[in-house]
């Protein structure tokens, strides 16, 4: 799966959701939602994020601001 720019996307290793931010030779890089460090993730090991999935992030961002943290 090469995903397009922008996407939502799990990497099925980790389990970490993030959105694509571009591809750099085999790999795909990925941002967490909301920010944060990018990870390179190899395109067979990601799968395309449910509508729950992605509600689910933005619930845990919204929650995370007003307890004034950051994810």
């Amino acid at each position: 799966m090469k995903p397009p720019v922008g996407s939502h996307v799990v990497d099925t290793r980790t389990g970490r959701f993030g959105i694509v931010m571009g591809h750099e030779g085999p790999y795909v890089q990925l941002r967490p939602y909301g920010g944060g460090r990018e990870w390179d993730a190899e395109p067979e090991a990601l799968r395309a994020a449910t509508a729950a999935e992605r509600l689910s992030a933005a619930t845990a961002r919204a929650n995370a601001r007003s307890r004034g943290e950051t994810l």
